[in-house]
Formats: structure tokens, C-alpha cells, sequence
């Protein structure tokens, strides 16, 4: 049983995940972000490995990666910051990175770093199903690591009912078939997408992401789903008034 299945034990309604940039604002500030996200009693913690070509990130998770890189953070770097925290933090990790990324560093030795960092549940999403399929759910199993699939308003009943025999943590609902940021008021259109989602009665617990940004997107999306991540208001909120102020952005939300 990964971190997330032992999580959803615990709580399966209303939880909150943040999603931050390793190394940003500054490059020593992914453990205080992640130990700063544990206080302020988020559920899980999104932990993104910046990337210079991002699929699907908006501006502000952009920049943010963008920055991270400009002060020096690889992989390595990553690694040995998740390493330190690793016998103090009890708030699940999701690592979320790119094919290419694991590719460059070593598939195997990627895998063993995560594991090692106390990790079990990775978000890859430009890993192709027919790869994962042929390769990497191997690959992982190995290691015993979960692979967390992505969902949109445009994938298939079909495809759906696939991942949802594959998952073993959540299925990740993109809330909207665009980038990554805020976006005002969930529309009706994707309520009539979360609708559609919450009535195929997957085996699966569903994490909303995309487009929620604050106490009133939260509660829209935990009414269709287990949860929701909030990532660009958050480092938005971050590179304006740095770490020392992730609980007066969290509280609201969660109270």
C-alpha cells in the first residue's frame, strides 16, 4: 500500500494538495516550502521538478520554473533537499516531472532516488499510456512506485475505465482542457464534466487540479471529488510574500 492509499484511509473527502517548484523562489527553499506546507496541515504535497519545456504549465508555474533553473537546481540538488527531510516529514510527497527528465538522469537511477527519498508516487504527464503500458509499469513495480494518470473533458469513457483499472493512487482531473492557473468561478461546463466523471462510479478516488486557486474552487471541486491541488495561486502567493507566509494562504482554505 503506497503513501496516497494509506492517506485516503485516513481521510477520503475535502483534501487539499499544493503543488510547489523545487527551488523557488530560492534554490535552498523546497524543504522549508514543504515543511511550512506539513505545518500548515495540507493533506499532500505536489512537488514539481522544474522543467525548461513544460506540457501544460501556464506562466506563473512557467516562471517559477524558469527562476528555479536560474538559481541552479537539477535533479541532484532535488534529491539530496528531499533527502534531508526525509525522516522528519509525514505529509505524502508527489513528485511530479517529465519523461524526458528520467530519461536524461536514468530511468533506474531515477527510480532509486525517489524511493530513496522516501517517495512512492510520481505524476509523469507526457508518459504515453502504450509506454507505460510496455515499460514503465514494470519499471515502477520494481521499484514500488505508483504512476498517477491524468484525466481531461476530452478523454475518453474508454480510456478512463483503462486508467482507472491501472491507478493505485488517484486519478488527476484536469479541470479544463487548457494550462495551468487561475481561472475565476468554476464553470458550467466543467461541473457537467465533473458530473459526467462522478457518475462512471470509477474504483478510483478523484484529485481535482487546474484552475483552482482559493476556498470557493476547493469546495466546488471536493463536491465531485476526493480533493483538489492548488498550484499557480499558491506560487503566485509564494513568490509574493515568500515562505514565511504559506499558512495565512492555506488556513482560509482549509478552514
Amino acid at each position: 500500500m503506497n503513501s496516497i492509499q494509506k492517506l485516503f484511509q485516513q481521510k477520503d473527502k475535502n483534501l487539499l494538495s499544493i503543488y510547489f517548484t523545487c527551488g523557488y523562489p530560492n534554490l535552498k527553499d523546497t524543504t522549508k516550502v514543504i515543511s511550512a506546507l506539513e505545518q500548515s496541515k495540507v493533506d499532500f504535497i505536489e512537488v514539481g521538478l522544474p522543467y525548461s519545456d513544460p506540457l501544460a504549465d501556464g506562466p506563473t508555474i512557467q516562471d517559477s520554473s524558469q527562476k528555479a533553473l536560474q538559481n541552479g537546481i537539477n535533479l541532484d540538488i532535488v534529491f539530496e533537499q528531499l533527502m534531508t527531510i526525509k525522516t522528519t516529514n509525514k505529509t505524502p510527497l508527489v513528485l511530479m516531472g517529465y519523461l524526458n527528465q528520467m530519461l536524461k538522469y536514468g530511468e533506474d537511477k531515477f527510480c532509486q532516488k525517489v524511493i530513496d527519498c522516501g517517495i512512492d508516487t510520481v505524476i509523469i504527464p507526457d508518459l504515453p499510456m502504450v509506454e507505460f503500458e510496455n515499460h514503465y509499469q514494470q519499471l515502477f513495480t520494481k521499484y514500488g512506485i505508483t504512476n498517477v494518470f491524468l484525466i481531461t473533458p476530452h478523454t475518453s469513457d474508454d480510456r478512463i475505465q483503462k486508467i482507472d483499472s491501472y491507478t493505485k493512487a488517484f486519478i488527476y482531473v484536469v479541470a479544463s482542457a487548457s494550462i495551468t492557473g487561475a481561472k475565476g468561478e468554476i464553470s458550467n461546463q466543467q461541473i457537467a464534466y465533473f458530473e459526467r466523471i462522478k457518475a462512471m462510479n470509477l474504483k478510483s478516488k478523484l484529485i481535482v487540479g487546474f484552475g483552482i486557486s482559493d476556498k470557493a474552487t476547493f469546495n466546488t471541486a471536493c463536491t465531485y471529488a476526493n480533493g483538489a491541488i492548488i498550484g499557480s495561486a499558491f506560487i503566485k502567493n509564494l513568490g509574493i510574500n515568500g515562505v514565511d507566509k504559506i499558512d495565512e494562504f492555506v488556513k482560509p482554505i482549509i478552514s
